[in-house]
């Protein structure tokens, strides 16, 4: 029921927070930077700028959780002078190939607060939530990470990549202090959304995430919990479940039928779509998109 948006023609397709460099290592004198999927990508461009070339492991309109890696996107890891990727089993093939990374490895949770993996999680490989990059906050420490690692890397260029990084930060301070203030009075504090991507964001902004599946997107959630999740929206008067761009909205769409709620996009900024890259979105422009859904489906003043 979770069938994914992937269209064949963007599967050669990988580049800088999208589109762009198909190996890892730069062949002029730029920085070469292999990061694993979307958000990792974008902190990678603002920070290096003109100084790095990044390649994306993640093609767009393609979910990253069980992406596969062809032989030039190994190569492009062994060729990198950085790579950045999301520890704990969220992309396992790309954990495997980092064996043969002869740059820096960078994982960028490493030490970040975490969430537990849910009970019943049907995802083998994860050891914690890895949606960390959904709470501006913690995204601001990725990119202090990235900062430093480009800085370790390219010592020459440090004092661009830390005014670049310090420019990103500010945006995302007042992304954060949006957020709070958006979130501030609301009626209503639950979300129900297609899978459990939305944790940390919940957390930070005192919301209750209630998820239709679990972490992995593929998972089925059993009967049972489709009748649970359809008495808690009748009983708490929830007016919108939420979809995602890659993934199917079947369930949700049965769900809000069954229950006369509405259904609304909540991106969770894995991969971003040909049609958002067309129109310059980033991970600013959809995180606030992200907050005036969440407005309007918390009835928030």
């Amino acid at each position: 029921m979770s069938l994914r948006i992937v269209a064949a023609t963007l599967v050669l397709v990988v580049g800088t927070v999208g589109l762009g460099a198909c190996t890892g290592s730069s062949s002029d004198d730029r920085l070469g930077v292999v990061a694993s999927f979307y958000p990792l990508a974008e902190a990678a461009q603002r920070v290096g700028g003109d100084a790095v070339s990044v390649t994306n492991l993640t093609a767009p309109g393609v979910e990253p959780h069980d992406v596969e890696l062809k032989p030039s996107q190994l190569g492009a890891i062994a060729d990198a002078d950085v790579v950045l990727y999301l520890g704990g089993g969220f992309q396992p093939a790309v954990e495997d190939a980092l064996a043969d990374a002869g740059g820096r490895t960078v994982d960028v949770s490493e030490g970040l607060r975490s969430l537990p993996v849910p009970a019943g999680e049907t995802e083998p490989s994860l050891t914690a939530d890895p949606h960390v990059w959904l709470d501006p906050v913690l995204y601001r420490r990725i990119v202090d990470e990235v900062d430093q690692a480009f800085s370790d890397a390219r010592p020459a260029d440090q004092p661009a990549f830390d005014a670049n990084a310090a420019a990103f930060d500010r945006e995302l301070g007042q992304l954060d202090r949006d957020y709070r203030t958006g979130l501030e009075r609301c009626a209503r504090q639950e979300i129900v959304v297609s899978h459990a991507a939305f944790g940390y964001l919940a957390a930070r902004y005192g919301l209750e995430q209630q998820a239709i599946a679990g972490l992995s997107p593929d998972a089925e959630p059993p009967p049972q919990r489709l009748a649970d999740l359809k008495a808690l929206i009748e009983r708490d008067g929830v007016t919108t479940i939420f979809t995602e761009e890659l993934l199917s909205p079947e369930v949700a769409d049965t769900l809000a039928a069954a229950t006369g709620a509405t259904t609304a996009v909540l991106d969770p900024l894995e991969s971003l779509t040909p049609a958002e890259l067309t129109t310059g979105a980033d991970y600013a422009s959809i995180m606030r998109e992200n907050l005036g859904e969440l407005r309007s489906a918390l009835g928030c003043s």
